[in-house]
């Protein structure tokens, strides 16, 4: 970022970012008048000045320049806000500062502006108040919150037997190591008999 404007430089981008257009010299400098006593050549200056800084651009027209705007003014405000809070040790703190300062109307602009940079997706960017419910289209369901969790038996697979360690189709859940396939137990039938 180009450094900031000094006083002199910044009266004369106010009238270029003002009219918005190419203006001369002359043109400035008659604007300058109504407020101070100020020499053709010291807005001569200023101008090339401010050329040279990349502030403006400039084109020839006859013996004379005509002299445009490189960046809005928003622009460049947003650049000196961005180098002065990157400047600081402590960010967070000096955003704190910064926006205990602000006014109501500057409040709302930034909390418009943050809707602008997250889009309408990222949901009000109202941290102060957060919108109610009906507001954003939802309706609350006082019912549903209400309502317990569900039981460990109503989520559980239906098993016509009633017991709880068995799966369906007869198969035991705790896994009894001595369970053959086929539902034979070997320490029902110790000899083998099938008895």
């Amino acid at each position: 970022m180009p450094r900031p404007l000094g006083e002199l430089e910044d009266s004369v981008m106010t009238r270029v970012w003002k009219w918005n257009r190419p203006v001369t010299v002359r043109e400035v400098l008659e604007d300058l008048q109504q407020e101070r006593s100020i020499a053709y050549t010291t807005v001569m200056t200023v101008l090339d000045n401010l050329h040279q800084k990349g502030w403006v651009r400039r084109e020839a027209e006859g013996r004379a320049y005509r002299y445009e705007a490189v960046s809005t003014r928003a622009a460049y405000s947003a650049a000196l806000m961005n180098d002065a809070w990157s400047q600081s040790d402590n960010p967070a703190a000096a955003l704190v500062a910064f926006f205990g300062m602000m006014s109501q109307e500057q409040r709302h602009a930034l909390r418009d502006a943050m809707r602008i940079v997250q889009g309408p997706e990222e949901g009000p960017a109202d941290a102060e108040t957060p919108a109610p419910p009906e507001a954003s289209g939802e309706k609350r369901d006082e019912k549903r919150e209400e309502k317990s969790p569900a039981k460990p038996e109503e989520n559980a697979p239906e098993n016509p037997s009633g017991n709880a360690a068995e799966k369906p189709g007869g198969e035991n859940r705790a896994g009894n190591a001595g369970e053959k396939p086929g539902g034979e137990n070997p320490a029902a039938d110790p000899d083998g008999t099938g008895r």
